[in-house]
Formats: C-alpha cells, structure tokens, sequence
C-alpha cells in the first residue's frame, strides 16, 4: 500500500465552492482522507491543490499525422498543464470510426500517455454525414463520447436516426453548432474589424441558428447532448430555455475564446486562428458571465496541434487551431486574477462538471475519489516561450505573452507525473 500525505495546502474543492487550507492523504491511488493541513507530510507551502483537469475534446494526431503531436508528447503536455484525464477527438487519418482503430488508439495511449486518456469515436463513417458508425460496438471497445467534431451533420435525417440510436444505448452525442453554409470559408466574426482587415467573415447568427436545430432534435429524440463550445451572446438565450425545459444539454467553451477577442487577430497573427472564430469583447464577457452563473458547463483547451507549414500562410488560407494543454490553466488565471470567476468556479468547470457528463468519479476532493490531482501556485508570473511546449506543435497564441499561474506537480492515481520530487 502506497501512502501519501499533502499537507499545508490550499483547497480548491469545486463541490462545496470552498477554498481553504487543509490537506489530504492518499492510499493506493485514492484520497484516503482530508485534514486540517498540520502535521507531518509533504509540505505544500500554502499553494493552491485541486482536482486534476478534465479536458474534453483534445486532438491528439494519432493515427495518421504523428509529426503534430503523439500520445506520448500529448500525455507529458497534459502532465505540465495539470490535466490528468484528456478525451480524444475522432478526427484524425483515419477517423476514429471503427472498434479496430478505437482499440489501436486506446493501446498507444496506455502505452504512452502518463494520464488517462478516454477516446471519443465518430457519430458518422469518416466524419462525412452519410451513415452512422456502429455505436454500440465503439461503446463496447471503449468510446465514452460520439462526435464528428467540426463537421455539423447537413442531413437532418442522418442527425434524427444519429441521435435516437445514440439515446437507445444510453451514449452521449458532442456536437458543433456553427452552421455550416454560413460557416464555410470564414477566418473571422462579421462586422467593422473584419471588413477593414478584408477577412472572410461569419455572422454571430450562425450560432444562433446552429444550436436552434440541435435543441430541436434533442427535444425530438431526449439524446443526451452536449454542444462542444458557445462563444457568441446571441446562443446563449436558447441554451437558457433548453435546460430550463429540461433538455440532458450541456455545453462547453474553449480557453481561446474566454481569453482572447477578434482584435487579437489585428496584424494577421495565424496562431490566433481557431474555429470559430474569436469574437467581439461584448461577446466574450457574456460567455464569460455564463460560465459563472452555470449556464455553460466546462472550460475546455480544444487542444489542436497544427504544424509550422500549415500556420505560416495567408490569415484566411491557414489551418485553424490552437495547442493548449500546457496553456489551460494559466490562461483560466487570467480569468480569476481579473476577478471574473473564483478558483472553485473555475474547477467547477475545468474539471467536476466534465466528471461529471461523462460519469467520472474524478474532479473532486472527496474521500474515496481518484487521487488525480494538480498544485499549482496561481501567482507565479512568466513570459510563455512556445518552443519550451511538450507538444510537438508550438501553434499557441499565447507565445510571448506574460502569464500567471504555474503547475507545480500532478498525480494520476497518486504517482506523481509531473513536477520536482516532494
């Protein structure tokens, strides 16, 4: 039996909102017990411990495209940035969209990873809205989600049959609201900044209009849904009146688009290209108040490698993505230090709510919960240098700027994965 005591913490407990000085004890890979923090054991110097992150929705580019990240330099990536479990994205070369390919990624990720790794499959073969995918079968090799990530599902139809197979087996459906002939071709938000940088632009509408088909459906068949980022004011009434009904509807936003606004793309920087695109201030802040009301559900990296060649062309012809998992929780500091949400909000987000859509015992600090775990101290300032990243791909906006907020160690299980010997 292995035996762990972390004393002189500071709590961050995302179930009770507290945040307070304590300490706990770990046994064979679970917490075994809080405490007041006094006595003897490994002394954390007053910095913030809390549960390791969820994150829902990596890119990791295994099978298919290794040179942009790997198991490997994805798990040591999420090892730094304090998250313990990363859910795998579906779209890579080839998709994920049989239980052979579900399997080989499921083994590369035990082999190489040193935090948990849950793959998502696709809800379509090859991601192309034509025919399903065996949902039962990928439930039985280990899928814990079905999405086909960016590509919204143009047939109603297929998206109706979708979504009332995927209710009988009891699976939850990701989705992209954007829709998608508005969508197409976009490097941009609509309005006077993208008309005077003559960028290709999408309406704030397209959202609106996105999530207006999603929740219908989800009203048609009672799927257990959630929408994989809001970022604009104009999704957020509907979302409102969703879970209000009483809809299984939950919904996510990336870091980029809590943190950053489509002024930050102003001298053409592809590094701030994702999808969608960023949006105006106005808009940030009130995804930012949903967050801290509840309305949006979890804060999530949307971590997604793209190589040097494929950024360093034309803002409208560059690929769209953003590595993050070393940045989420520095970037989340921004958040609080700007007093916009307290650090048990912020976790609350970051790591119980996604336990919690995908029936994880994680994200808390409770007795007989896994003892996956990130210290951290959210004051530590430096200047992010993109070279210094595990991932393979450096594509951060954050490169150059100055942050706060450093992982100090994380465990999985109670091994320690990241940080100096304690």
């Amino acid at each position: 039996m292995t035996t762990l005591t972390l004393t002189n913490a500071r709590l961050i407990d995302p179930v009770s909102g507290e945040d307070r000085p304590g300490g706990l004890t770990l046994e064979d890979g679970i917490i075994a017990a809080l405490h007041e923090g006094t006595g003897k054991g490994i002394d954390c110097g007053g910095l913030c411990l809390a549960p390791g992150i969820v994150d829902i929705g990596v890119k990791v580019c295994e099978p298919g495209e290794r040179h942009k990240e790997s198991f490997g330099s994805a798990g040591q990536a999420a090892a730094a940035g304090g998250v313990t479990t990363i859910v795998t994205r579906p779209d890579t070369v080839p998709a994920i969209d049989t239980p052979e390919v579900l399997e080989f990624v499921a083994r590369r990720a035990r082999e190489a990873a040193p935090v948990r790794v849950l793959p998502m499959a696709t809800l379509t073969k090859g991601r192309d809205g034509r025919e399903m995918t065996e949902i039962g079968f990928l439930m039985d090799a280990g899928a814990v989600a079905f999405t086909d990530g960016d590509h919204v599902l143009t047939d109603t139809k297929v998206a109706l049959r979708a979504l009332t197979y995927a209710t009988a087996r009891g699976a939850l459906v990701i989705g992209h609201i954007q829709e998608p002939v508005l969508s197409s071709g976009a490097a941009a938000t609509s309005g006077k900044f993208a008309s005077l940088r003559g960028l290709p632009a999408v309406s704030p509408m397209a959202e609106r209009m996105g999530i207006d088909r999603e929740i219908a459906l989800v009203e048609m068949t009672g799927a257990a849904y959630h929408i994989d980022q809001i970022t604009t004011a104009r999704a957020l009434p509907p979302l409102e009146r969703a879970k209000a009904n009483g809809l299984n509807l939950t919904a996510g936003v990336s870091i980029h688009h809590l943190t950053l606004n489509e002024l930050d793309v102003s001298d053409y920087r592809t590094f701030f290209k994702v999808k969608p695109p960023l949006r105006s201030e106005d808009d940030r802040q009130a995804v930012v108040d949903a967050v801290a009301s509840g309305l949006i559900d979890i804060i999530c990296s949307m971590h997604t490698p793209q190589d040097e060649e494929s950024k360093r062309l034309p803002f409208e012809a560059a690929a769209s993505g953003a590595v993050a998992l070393e940045t989420l929780l520095p970037a989340a500091m921004r958040l609080y230090h700007s007093g916009d949400l307290s650090l048990p909000q912020l976790w609350r987000a970051l790591s119980l709510n996604p336990a919690k859509r995908l029936g994880l015992p994680s994200g808390r600090l409770e007795v007989g919960a896994p003892a996956d775990l990130v210290l951290f101290d959210p004051d530590a300032p430096f200047v992010l240098d993109r070279f210094k990243l595990k991932s393979k791909s450096k594509n951060t906006p954050f490169d150059e700027a100055r942050m706060q907020g450093r992982v100090r160690a994380t465990w999985v299980g109670g091994r320690q994965v990241y940080g100096e010997a304690l």
